[in-house]
């Protein structure tokens, strides 16, 4: 079975030592979208899925936004591996303006 999994997210609350432009991103609504791929389907055990699991579990960092690890971490090293394109966007429509999602590592 084929499928483009799509996790869309919302900032939630955050601990009060995050640095001050973590803070910034934090006070925004945001609605974002990480896809594993373009308009193209991808397979349940994706490349996609494998970067995005290891950007998740080796991540050092305290706080992290969802763009960050994005590009650090899952565009270069998917399109490298695969011919799929995975995508990155604000979900304007859906009430976005101007945040991120914010990984905390616990």
């Amino acid at each position: 079975m084929l499928v483009s999994p799509v996790l869309f997210f919302r900032t939630r609350g955050l601990n009060t030592d995050m640095p001050t432009a973590i803070q910034k991103i934090n006070e925004k609504i945001s609605r974002v979208a990480i896809t594993s791929g373009n308009d193209t389907e991808v397979p349940d055990k994706s490349v996609f899925m494998k970067y995005l699991v290891k950007a998740l579990s080796e991540n050092k960092e305290k706080y992290m936004t969802a763009q960050k690890m994005f590009i650090n971490q899952i565009i270069e090293a998917v399109m490298t591996e695969t011919k799929t394109e995975p995508r990155y966007g604000t979900l304007e429509l859906a009430g976005h303006v101007g945040g991120d999602y914010i990984f905390i590592r616990k």
